[in-house]
């Protein structure tokens, strides 16, 4: 004969549910708090592992800046000995050299490698370990500003020449018919490799 199921016998059947569904829900919290600090852990070490990218990120820059600065002034070195005898066999007297001549006008600040000046002329020299189309660009528009920067030149003829220690494939062409003057290292000297037809940009 069936035991009839009563009131108490329900009472405790929800009452053991309700154990195991309390026993659940603390275990649930228990493993989301479990991975609520893991994601956190991971998260610190995360940041951590960037802030040291970061470091490292800029130390290289720096070191390679460094180095940068270092061959490009080599360059300047290896140019500007030839400069007045490059210029001389393209018709244009230089009288004085400026190596890093700089201004320091409000909104007009600019450097330049090495600038070659008779009394009305004005040659700007470009010195790069590697001589890219971006520099050939940047320097186009260098001299551009150059007159507004050095207001001493303003009625001077201006003339550009880039010089690399390598130059990237076809920037030599590209910079000539940018109208500038390409040096590159001969033997231990440097030279113009533009042709005899080369006629200059004046800025």
């Amino acid at each position: 004969m069936t035991t009839p199921v009563t009131i108490e016998d329900i009472y405790k059947l929800f009452q053991q549910s309700q154990a195991e569904a309390d026993r659940r829900f603390a275990e649930a919290d228990r493993r989301v708090a479990q991975l609520a600090a893991e994601a956190d852990r991971r998260a610190a070490e995360a940041d951590r592992s960037m802030a040291e990218l970061k470091k490292t990120v800029a130390e290289t820059t720096r070191a390679v800046n460094a180095l940068t600065t270092r061959w490009g002034r080599f360059v300047e070195e290896l140019v500007e000995p030839a400069v007045i005898q490059l210029f001389q066999a393209r018709g244009i007297e230089i009288k004085y050299l400026y190596p890093r001549a700089r201004t320091r006008q409000t909104g007009l600040a600019m450097e330049i490698d090495i600038l070659a000046v008779n009394e009305t002329v004005a040659v700007l020299v470009e010195c790069k370990s590697r001589l890219s189309q971006d520099d050939v660009d940047d320097f186009v528009v260098k001299l551009g500003r150059f007159k507004r920067s050095f207001p001493q030149y303003e009625n001077y003829a201006t003339y550009g020449a880039v010089a690399g220690i390598e130059i990237n494939d076809g920037v030599d062409i590209y910079a000539y018919r940018q109208g500038l003057f390409v040096i590159r290292p001969s033997g231990d000297t440097v030279t113009i490799v533009n042709d005899i037809n080369f006629r200059p940009t004046a800025w």
